[in-house]
């Protein structure tokens, strides 16, 4: 088979790159390791910057996002016992949209399905070839029979511990890597959320957030070890331990329920550069990790998306150069987004071995963050998105 575009990996930075293309007239076929079911059954993020709603509509992809998901003007931090309010809407003009990458990307699923688009899932032994030269492929087993896809470039949208990145030579790509000593312990329940927006929780105890993705669905964190177990959490333990971290009045108001899902992740920092190499591309979480503190994740794989496109359509308008700005643009951007979700992972977690010094800085950077409009407008600005920089 030939196609002019190879995306590896059907999570949402790849199905969206695959829509964008195919509505500027770009070839492509996605292939993915994994069942469709898996895909949609990996809990994710659930909110998203300008930049991706706007690429999300770009797309033709937002009906239901626009219809469902819930526009947020602001968002609290806590700190101390007591609720803070950025204003995100009144020092940006702009505001987050909460909605579900579980929904996006059954979204996602469901136009690529409607327009015919090739997608393959259930692909074993995926693997690219040639990508230092003109003539990339990637080749894969369904079903028992091996395929090849020749194409013009590959899309390695394929997540962290994915075949792209790893099929770099070592010389020829840098890692940058922070992991942190804590990881958050989350469930989702459906349940009312406790609060219209976020609340953000620095406490003694560690680490909280309050987030949703419904008006009856919640989504809720607490920091924890990273020597902990899911299985050493009950429910009852879960939101004993949340209520205890939330001041009085919220916590009074907190709705529990079971929980559908109760899960740890470990936090890291991570960024590998460049984001090219000859015909492929890194994409999203195949080239960078951001913890979760700064909601950074989906929306940088989203940008991603955004340079790429913008790139790919360059190439085929006869502006072959505008692909060799991928990498740099991206990058740009993504250490910006980097910095910022490693400020708010500073700011909010509980870093004992900082000790008494280290809680004092937090105390103190709050303290003035609270005081100024100008460091307000930095913390907004960052959570809202930057823009992307255009061609």
């Amino acid at each position: 088979m030939k196609t002019q575009v190879a995306i590896v990996g059907a999570g949402p930075s790849g199905l969206l790159l695959g829509q964008l293309l195919a509505k500027s007239g770009i070839a492509n076929i996605v292939i993915e390791q994994r069942s469709g079911d898996y895909v949609l059954g990996r809990i994710r993020a659930g909110v998203l910057e300008q930049t991706t709603v706007d690429l999300l509509r770009e797309a033709g992809v937002a009906s239901r996002m626009d219809a469902e998901g819930l526009p947020h003007d602001g968002v609290e931090l806590c700190f101390g016992g007591q609720r803070h309010r950025i204003d995100l809407h009144g020092l940006t003009g702009k505001q987050v949209m909460v909605y579900g990458q579980t929904e996006v990307t059954r979204d996602l699923m469901a136009a690529r399905t409607a327009a015919g688009l090739p997608t393959v899932y259930e692909a074993d032994e995926v693997a690219v070839h040639g990508f230092d030269s003109a003539h990339p492929s990637v080749t894969y087993l369904k079903d028992g029979v091996r395929h090849e896809v020749q194409a013009d470039f590959i899309a390695g949208c394929d997540g962290f511990h994915g075949v792209c990145r790893a099929s770099v030579p070592a010389g020829a790509i840098t890692q940058h890597e922070k992991v942190y000593p804590f990881g958050w312990l989350g469930v989702l329940a459906d349940v009312p959320p406790v609060s219209d927006e976020l609340i953000y929780v620095h406490h003694d105890r560690g680490f909280a957030l309050c987030s949703q993705r419904s008006k009856v669905r919640s989504r809720y964190y607490v920091q924890c070890s990273l020597d902990d177990k899911v299985e050493h959490w009950s429910d009852d333990a879960f939101w004993n331990e949340l209520r205890a971290r939330l001041p009085a009045d919220t916590a009074a108001n907190l709705v529990t329920g079971p929980s559908i899902e109760k899960s740890i992740a470990p936090l890291r920092s991570f960024v590998a550069e460049p984001l090219r190499f000859g015909r492929l591309m890194l994409v999203g979480d195949a080239g960078h990790i951001v913890p979760p503190t700064g909601a950074k994740g989906l929306n940088l794989a989203a940008s991603d998306v955004g340079y790429l496109w913008q790139a790919l359509q360059g190439f085929y308008a006869g502006r072959a150069g505008e692909i060799d700005h991928y990498s740099q643009r991206a990058l740009a951007r993504i250490w910006k987004a980097e910095r910022f979700s490693w400020w708010m992972t500073s700011l909010m977690h509980r870093f004992p071995e900082n000790g008494t010094f280290g809680h004092k800085m937090q105390i103190a950077e709050m303290e003035y963050l609270f005081s100024s409009r100008a460091a307000m407008t930095a913390l907004a600005e960052n959570y809202v998105g930057l823009p992307l920089v255009s061609t």
